[in-house]
């Protein structure tokens, strides 16, 4: 398994994983299905947006989103998705992980990543690679203007718990 960098050319292919409009409104936030390519190649030029593939061999398996925020001292990860056909099989832990150690490599000490509240799935996903729910009074503070009243989770500078 490699976390590579993402181009332009997998937007395509990350676009066409959302299998329902809910999904989609899950995974990005938006209300169009299905989610064109452009959209997907558009988030990349945000310069503080670090997109990564995870590849499985040769076939592409996995899509993250590292937001960095020099000012805070922190990292969010965002728009994580796993390819339909590989669904089950932990990889969106090892993407996860992946996308965390990326952000300690660069030298950020708090990880934090909003979840849709519906995303069960994603939520063990998450709570599984050791990251817990921020306090309530963050979460809520983080809500206002949101499209609804997301998850907020944090791994701190050792992860976990404890963090």
């Amino acid at each position: 398994m490699d976390l590579l960098p993402f181009s332009a050319a997998h937007s395509g292919t990350v676009a066409g994983w959302p299998v329902s409009a809910a999904e989609v409104a899950m995974w990005c936030g938006l209300r169009e299905f299905p989610v064109a390519e452009h959209t997907v190649a558009a988030w990349q030029r945000d310069e503080d947006v670090t997109a990564r593939i995870l590849v499985e061999g040769e076939r592409l398996v996995g899509y993250g989103e590292l937001w960095f925020d020099a000012e805070e001292d922190e990292v969010e990860l965002a728009r994580i998705i796993v390819a339909p056909e590989a669904r089950g099989r932990g990889l969106g832990r090892v993407l996860v992980e992946g996308l965390v150690a990326e952000a300690r490599r660069a030298g950020h000490s708090d990880v934090f990543m909003r979840v849709h509240p519906d995303n069960e799935r994603a939520l063990r996903c998450y709570r599984g690679a050791g990251f817990v729910p921020v306090e309530a009074d963050l979460a809520k503070a983080w809500n206002v203007g949101q499209p609804v009243d997301y998850v907020w989770l944090r791994q701190g500078p050792t992860g976990g718990e404890g963090a």
